[in-house]
This record gives structure tokens, sequence and C-alpha cells, in this order.
């Protein structure tokens, strides 16, 4: 864990529970794709790249969750360094308490306030910014998060930040947090016809064949949209298909944890809603859903 790892002629990652990429240009100067989850992965990137003696010149940011930004703050007081991200994104990166008021959808409490979610605000530009290196290419990768964004090197790594799951964290957490359901289904798809030489998912191992990750995660979006279906047959507010979803899968429940999942079970309402696979009704003054 946190070490150094060579995936092609000019790309790196930090093996970390959330990968830090790393793209080094022939006269040293390096990139972070994203940077780790807090201060403490801010420090092992640094210790990294100074011993590796490259220049950090910038961070791209996949999206703006704590766990990819989070080493921001430090590595950018130590070096100076720009760091890139796609709008929205950038706004989330600066103002982080608006990562947790979006799972709240309310001013969070202090519960939430700690490192997993709420990373020290960095200075950002724009992907369009002159000072972004041009040779990297830019995929469009939203779902997970509003406009989060992939990486590929010059020499063929493409970095995937949250596009998929690995199939210890699917059963761990079942419900690992998606914003846009049916841009997520999209970008699997597109993920499917997606050419590189590797990928680097943030949270799953590196592959030279994603068939099978697109293939796992895609099946269970759809067996959670079944389970919620199967929740709302009588009718059942979101509270309630949130708790469902605890008990059946017995689910280790915190503060945190709830807010992640109960959120992404109103992602995944607004989905089946807009497909026309769940109805909502005000029952005695509360919002019920029912299939359809």
């Amino acid at each position: 864990m946190y070490e150094l790892i060579r995936a092609g002629e000019c790309s790196y990652f930090m093996d970390a529970p959330a990968k830090a990429g790393i793209y080094v240009r022939e006269n040293g100067e390096a990139y972070l794709i994203d940077s780790g989850s807090d201060r403490d992965a801010g420090k092992k990137l640094w210790r990294i790249i100074t011993e590796q003696g490259w220049d950090l010149k910038g961070i791209i940011n996949t999206h703006s969750h704590a766990d990819h930004a989070g080493g921001n703050n430090f590595l950018q007081g130590k070096s100076g360094c720009d760091v890139f991200a796609s709008e929205i994104e950038r706004e989330f990166i600066e103002h982080p308490i608006l990562e947790t008021m979006g799972l709240m959808g309310a001013n969070p409490p202090k519960d939430l306030l700690h490192k997993l979610l709420y990373a020290k605000p960095s200075v950002t530009k724009g992907l369009d910014d002159e000072a972004f290196p041009k040779e990297l290419k830019i995929i469009n990768l939203p779902g997970h998060f509003l406009n989060m964004i992939g990486v590929i090197t010059p020499d063929g790594t493409a970095y995937i930040a949250d596009s998929v799951s690995n199939p210890i964290g699917l059963e761990k957490y079942r419900l690992t947090y998606i914003y846009d359901v049916a841009k997520y289904l999209e970008t699997l798809d597109m993920l499917d016809t997606l050419e590189a030489k590797r990928f680097v998912p943030s949270h799953a191992p590196m592959t030279e064949d994603l068939s099978e990750l697109t293939r796992l995660n895609r099946e269970w979006v759809i067996h959670n949209a079944e389970d919620i279906l199967r929740f709302a047959e009588n009718g059942a507010t979101a509270e309630e298909i949130t708790k469902a979803f605890f008990d059946k899968y017995e689910l280790k429940i915190s503060y945190e944890q709830y807010a992640i999942v109960h959120s992404t079970v109103l992602s995944y309402i607004t989905w089946l809603k807009d497909e026309g696979r769940l109805r909502s009704e005000f029952v005695e003054n509360r919002l019920m859903y029912f299939a359809e």
C-alpha cells in the first residue's frame, strides 16, 4: 500500500485506497491525476515525487470528492503547483462544504465534516488553461458525480477515476455512490469502446480489459434498481427504502454511510421515476413511491 507502481512508459500510480496517478514528462515535470484522500496521502505522494527527483507542476482532479482531492491543499502549499479540474467540480474543490451539503440537501451536521468527506480547499484552474499539459487526453465520465473526467496519457494509460467499482467494494457497500444513474450507465457503455492499452480505476486493480468490471457494475445497478422496485411494491418513502437496504444486506450504519446510501437511493429513485418505473404520491403528508 502507498507504493509507486509503474503503469506505462511515462505513467505511474500510488497504490492506495484511492489511487493517485502520476504522469511524468521526459524533462521530469510531473502531473498528478488526483491527490489521495487527505494530508497524509499528500505527504506520501510528496515523498515519492521528491525521491524520484521529479518536479510537481500540477494536479488534475478527476472530480471533487475528498478522497480524490484531499491531498491538494498540502501539495499545492509545498510546491505551488497548479490544480486543474472541470467546471462545476472546481467549485466543490474550492468550496468543499458543497460536497457534504449535497449529501444532506441542507446545512451539513458536524458528523460529516471530517477528512473523508470534507477536504481542505485548493485554488483551481480550468482544463482549458494554457498551463494544462496539452498532450493529455481528457475523457468525460459523468454519473458517479457531476462532471467527473478521466485522463489518458501518451503511453495509452487511462485513469478512469470512480467510473467502475471492484467486486469487493460492491459487496461491502452495496450502494456505491452514484449521482446520476442514467449517465453512469452511459459511461459504462462508453468505456466498453474506449481504446487504451491499460486502465487504472481509482478503486480497482489496473487492467488491460475492462469488460468484466463494466459488466459487473452494470448488473449491480440493475440489481439495486430491482431491489428498490420490490421495496416499493406497496409504497415506501425514500427513508424506508434506505432502511430496507441496510436491513437486507446488513450494512454497517454510521452517519456518513447513511448519508451516502440515502443520497444514492434518491438518485436511483430519480432515474426510475424518469424511466416511468416508479410513481410518486403524497399519502398522509408523506412522499411515497410506488413501483409501476
